[in-house]
C-alpha cells in the first residue's frame, strides 16, 4: 500500500515537474520568435520598437464594430460604412438605393 502512494506521488511529482520546465522552454522562446508568437501571430511587442507605449496600446485596442448593410444584409467595419437616413449600408449603391426608393403616399 505504502509503494503504491509513493508511486502515485512520484506520478504527480513528475506531472508538475515536466509542466514547470515547458513552461520554462517556452518564456526562453518567446524572444527568439521576435514580435510573433508560437503560433506564427503577432505577439504584444510587435510595432515600433522605438515606441516604448505604442505596442502595448495597440495590443489592447479593442476590433473595430461591424455594422449590418441595411439593403443586404453584409456585416461591413462601421469606418467603411455608409450612412443615409439613419441607415448603414456596405457600398454608396445601396445608400443610393435605399434615397432613391418611393416613401409615404407616393410608395403606393
Amino acid at each position: 500500500m505504502r509503494q503504491l502512494l509513493l508511486l502515485i506521488l512520484l506520478f504527480f511529482a513528475g506531472q508538475w515537474l515536466v509542466k514547470a520546465l515547458r513552461r520554462a522552454g517556452d518564456a526562453a522562446d518567446a524572444p527568439r520568435n521576435g514580435p510573433f508568437d508560437a503560433a506564427g501571430r503577432p505577439g504584444p511587442n510587435s510595432g515600433n520598437a522605438g515606441a516604448a507605449g505604442g505596442a502595448q496600446a495597440q495590443s489592447r485596442q479593442l476590433a473595430e464594430p461591424m455594422v449590418r448593410c441595411a439593403t443586404c444584409g453584409v456585416h461591413t467595419p462601421q469606418s467603411e460604412s455608409v450612412v443615409v437616413a439613419g441607415q448603414r449600408f456596405c457600398c454608396t449603391e445601396h445608400a443610393e438605393r435605399y434615397a432613391a426608393r418611393p416613401t409615404g403616399r407616393t410608395a403606393r
